[in-house]
């Protein structure tokens, strides 16, 4: 045999070696320099201070796991960092879709994390589904979503089946003798508002209460007299209400104006952020919100984050923000599982979360909504404790509610 045959053979060789079966290459992809998770978060308008607790929650996970090494993509065989790619949608619903457009088309995201309320998620979902990216969102209830078949959302956070039968599992923690017997509904004239109402009216007759007075209102009510008369009229001793910011603290203080004391306020919403007690100092104390959340759990990582919260906003974590953080951690382990940026592969692995968070322990029903604890906190002295589940308190119930002029 000729040495050019021998030479030429070894050569062969030697390029099958390298390329692998087949021809194809045995090198891992060039890697991106970030996993980009895409956010749009309402940080002006009506729900600007929801979304700045959304926001620090997102900031503070990403920063975390980066410091971490970033996620493992078995793809590439190396840890990637992430990149938080965040838009303000100016809490307008038309807006949330625009920027979550911008989001898929230039900045090619691999998950989309939402923002706050429950109009904004409606908008933002039906959007993910269309362009087939997985969805995370939290701080918002409206269990009607989950019911369009959207098969790229989910939500870690509790819906309004949950926070309607909280509400009265807290109400029945009382001595019977002491319980509120007379409740209103004060109803929000949106879909959540419907929702909400029907399912506390439901859970209201379950445990053996009566709902006396149910009347509505439309978002950006300024007068909110008529309602609260009617309350005060027939004697409610209980407020059931899912209002904004902005027209909770105007019930409130139109509450007190008009001489109405309730034992028992219950408010979903309005009462999450920091600006319900800047704004209504001890009148704001009693209400109890659902907002998902408390910086008092004894979860993996809490105590770090509110370390971080608090050297960076000077108190520990808002309410919104550890769920908000937990849904990066949900991202970030479903990208890590499905081994490669692949959209579809990463929502597999997102239903498929079974994880502790800072949360709590999270999995997912086939609709999307999230199997997570509810937790009840309430307003006492400027400071909102957690009051719910009753072996995680941080301070007990405080009941009934002064009287306005006693606080």
């Amino acid at each position: 045999m000729s040495k050019w045959l021998i030479s030429t053979g070894i050569l062969v060789l030697a390029l099958l070696l390298a390329t692998g079966p087949l021809g194809c290459t045995a090198s891992k992809p060039a890697a991106p320099d970030s996993i980009k998770l895409g956010a749009v978060v309402p940080l002006t308008g009506r729900y600007a201070a929801g979304g700045a607790q959304v926001k620090a929650g997102y900031e503070l996970a990403v920063a975390d796991i980066n410091k971490a090494g970033g996620v493992y993509i078995k793809e590439y065989g190396k840890n990637i960092p992430l990149e938080l790619k965040l838009l303000d949608d100016e809490s307008d619903p038309a807006k949330t879709v625009s920027r979550l457009e911008t989001l898929n088309s230039t900045d090619k995201v691999s998950v989309y994390l939402g923002g706050f309320g429950s109009d904004l998620h409606a908008a933002g979902a039906a959007l993910a589904d269309k362009n087939k990216i997985p969805y995370l969102g939290v701080a918002f209830a409206l269990g009607a979503i989950h019911q369009k078949g959207y098969k790229y959302l989910f939500s870690p956070f509790n819906k309004s089946t949950d926070v309607a039968r909280g509400t009265f599992e807290i109400v029945n923690s009382l001595p019977k003798e002491q319980r509120p017997t007379k409740f209103a509904i004060f109803q929000e004239k949106t879909d959540w508002g419907v929702e909400m109402a029907n399912e506390w009216k439901k859970n209201a007759a379950g445990f053996g209460y009566n709902i006396t007075v149910q009347e509505e209102y439309a978002p950006a009510t300024k007068d909110f007299s008529d309602l609260i008369l009617k309350a005060k009229a027939a004697g409610v001793d209980a407020v059931l209400a899912l209002p904004s910011p902005p027209d909770g603290i105007a019930i409130f203080k139109q509450m007190k104006e008009l001489g109405f004391n309730a034992k028992f306020y219950f408010f979903v919403r309005a009462p999450d952020a920091v600006s319900w007690s800047q704004s209504l100092g001890k009148d704001g104390d009693y209400v109890v919100l659902a907002p998902g959340w408390h910086h008092g759990v004894n979860f993996p990582l809490v105590k770090e984050l509110n370390a971080e919260h608090q050297a960076k906003f000077n108190r520990p974590a808002d309410v919104i923000t550890g769920p908000a953080y937990a849904c990066v951690q949900i991202a970030s382990e479903a990208i890590k599982k499905a081994g490669r940026l692949d959209r579809e592969a990463i929502r597999n692995a997102i239903a498929e979360t079974n994880m502790n968070t800072v949360e709590g322990p999270i999995s997912f029903r086939p609709d999307g909504t999230g199997v997570v604890q509810f937790f009840g906190v309430q307003w006492q002295n400027g400071k909102q404790e957690l009051i719910w589940p009753k072996e995680m308190a941080t301070k007990p119930f405080a009941y009934p509610a002064k009287p306005w002029n006693e606080r």
